[in-house]
């Protein structure tokens, strides 16, 4: 593989969002190069989700679905992005799962799809693959992507920076241009060295940030790289203190665990202290269960600190049976009996973590970012559909739907638009000495998602927030001084941009000293 490459298109990332954008491409005949930051599909964050996506249901319409990511939005959605995802969402699911990925989603006996209702939602309409939606899409764009004669995926390449005319190129008047976006510096994994990519339109797909925190759902990769190499460029960046806390991730002191699906609550399980005592009604009497995230994490963390307690329980064994346990969610259950709890049998000890983000890179509705030529898709952007709270099964339908308007979007204007003279932006340069010693990385990391879950985390208050930016800003100058003299490293990079992403995210939560949605001031 050469250390340049020139491309039509360049996405960074390789989920829902990054994924469908690259075959919408790809299949109208422009030459895409897609990377991904691992060598499967299991480096995504659709990989992992297991609850669904949203439809249509029986007496459903795109009103009653905006009026339902309103309310959970604490009404700081943008109204022409939520508009935009209620009436164009659920057609884009058929045209595009249905019809040209062929995702087999659960269906009734009579062949109608099986649609499950979940918290804040006012009726059921979120399609399902069992409990392992995300997995059964990740899977076949996949397939797709690695047989798509117009794709070039480069897997196990971690993005270093967004190349910029006004940062990078050697013609320095390029500071009184517009600014904009020519590509990117990838690092190779496995070879150790930096390739040059230089694209005319380039699509930040690269997910979240949940690594940040000492608990996530989040896989290893989604520390926050997109966002931090977006700002470092100059792009616009919004509402980054709206950080969803997943009520119900599988309590283990030591282990890493795994998300458990509202869809569980969904179907009738309840959340319950240690004597088996269901609590929810105790603060949403009229959701119970199904209220929105923001509300049942708060509800939790409450009721542990209240009962002083590591975590509470989930109860699926009082409420469904053994068989519908086993069938509907295999998942779930088998990684339970992995840790030796048998949701038949027993209460499943549950606790919340960093989930979603809610903000990100601020895009228009066809994905522009406020740099020219970049775009943003899936979380790493902010469309503004979220607004303070995501709604239960959102992401993947803003996925979709920003993908296939990105896409549309930059075959209107590809044409237009004219590469970049490779020859005025260098090669990478790689000035490091030393290699970078794992354990001190470790031990960064550490200390960056300890300080953001006890000090930015659910609850957060103005002496917390001080003590966070004190903290992480003399990491980050240790960080920036180890990352200057030593030789690239994926981890290297990751704990750069962790730093970066954990400051902006504390600094807009000191700044909003409101609490709305999923951003709790006490």
């Amino acid at each position: 593989m050469s250390d340049h490459i020139e491309t039509e298109v360049l996405i960074i990332g390789c989920g829902i969002a990054g994924g469908l954008a690259a075959l919408r491409l790809a299949d109208s005949g422009v030459p895409v190069t897609v990377v991904t930051h691992g060598s499967n599909t299991v480096s995504s964050s659709t990989y992992y989700a297991q609850g669904g996506i949203i439809y249509k249901g029986e007496k459903d319409s795109p009103d009653l679905l905006a009026e339902d990511i309103f309310r959970a939005g604490a009404g700081h959605s943008y109204p022409p992005a939520v508009k935009k995802i209620a009436e164009e969402g659920p057609e884009l699911v058929e045209k595009l799962l249905v019809e040209r990925l062929q995702i087999q989603f659960d269906r009734n006996p009579d062949g109608t799809f099986a649609l499950a209702r979940e918290g804040g939602h006012s009726v059921p309409r979120i399609l399902h693959v069992r409990d392992s939606t995300g997995k059964s899409i990740q899977d076949a764009i996949m397939i797709r992507i690695m047989e798509h004669p117009n794709i070039l995926l480069l897997e196990n390449q971690t993005a270093i920076d967004l190349l910029t005319p006004a940062h990078h190129s050697r013609d320095r008047r390029a500071v009184y241009e517009p600014s904009s976006c020519v590509g990117a510096y990838l690092f190779n994994q496995k070879e150790r060295r930096v390739i040059r990519v230089l694209a005319k339109k380039t699509v930040l797909a690269t997910g979240g940030l949940g690594q940040i925190f000492k608990r996530s759902t989040n896989p290893p990769g989604s520390r926050g790289d997109g966002i931090a190499m977006a700002h470092r460029a100059g792009a616009r960046i919004v509402n980054m203190e709206f950080i969803q806390f997943h009520p119900t991730i599988f309590y283990h002191e030591y282990r890493p665990t795994f998300l458990i699906s509202e869809a569980v609550r969904g179907a009738g399980a309840r959340l319950v202290d240690a004597h088996g005592r269901p609590f929810m009604q105790k603060y949403a009497a009229e959701w119970k269960d199904l209220a929105p995230r923001d509300l049942v994490a708060c509800s939790i963390h409450k009721e542990m600190l209240e009962q002083d307690m590591s975590h509470v329980y989930l109860d699926m064994r009082s409420y469904l049976s053994a068989d519908r346990i086993k069938n509907e969610f295999p998942f779930i259950y088998q990684k339970c009996m992995e840790f030796g709890v048998d949701p038949t049998k027993d209460l499943i000890p549950v606790v919340p973590a960093a989930h979603y983000l809610c903000g990100g890179v601020l895009v228009n509705e066809d994905g522009e970012s406020s740099l020219q030529n970049l775009y943003a898709v899936g979380e790493v952007a902010c469309t503004g559909v979220h607004g303070a709270n995501r709604l239960a099964s959102t992401s993947l339908l803003e996925g979709v739907v920003w993908a296939n308007s990105s896409a549309n979007h930059i075959l209107q204007n590809l044409k237009e638009t004219k590469p970049y003279d490779s020859d005025n932006i260098p090669e990478w340069k790689d000035i490091g000495e030393f290699e970078p010693d794992p354990a001190l990385i470790s031990q960064d990391m550490s200390s960056i998602r300890n300080i953001m879950w006890n000090y930015v985390g659910l609850v957060r208050t103005t002496h917390r927030l001080q003590r966070a930016r004190r903290d992480l800003r003399n990491l980050e100058n240790e960080i920036e001084r180890f990352y200057r003299v030593s030789k690239l490293s994926d981890g290297l990079i990751g704990l750069r941009n962790a730093v970066r992403t954990a400051i902006i995210v504390t600094s807009s939560a000191w700044e909003n000293t409101q609490s709305m949605g999923c951003h709790y001031r006490e």
